[in-house]
């Protein structure tokens, strides 16, 4: 297995990817975004299924969905101009900080 950092690193970008789609789906009413969505999460779910054998279950997931949800509401804003409010970026400095604070805190394999 290579590098479960990058494993994870490319599970991130799938789920970005296959998320981001989704509104281009219309409720997978479009085949092409529709296809894009279902094949972007089996590879996210399956770069994560090895990431997990080698790093705690715990610290995979809090990166895979911490990271996740900054890069989404970036590609929303610049890609939709859906603009955060002030409690949703604070809601992300929370979690940006857990992210630290579980990197930084234990042993990561």
């Amino acid at each position: 297995m290579g590098s479960p950092w990058l494993l994870l690193l490319l599970a991130i970008t799938a789920e970005v990817i296959g998320t981001s789609c989704l509104k281009l789906s219309q409720g997978f009413s479009r085949p092409v975004p529709t296809l894009v969505v279902l094949s972007a999460y089996a590879i996210s779910m399956t770069l994560m299924s090895r990431v997990v054998q080698v790093l705690p279950m715990g610290l995979t997931y809090a990166l895979w969905s911490g990271i996740g949800i900054v890069a989404i509401v970036m590609i929303g804003l610049l890609l939709y101009h859906q603009v955060p409010t002030q409690g949703q970026l604070m809601g992300m400095a929370l979690i940006t900080a857990g992210v630290i604070t579980v990197n930084l805190s234990g042993n990561h394999g």
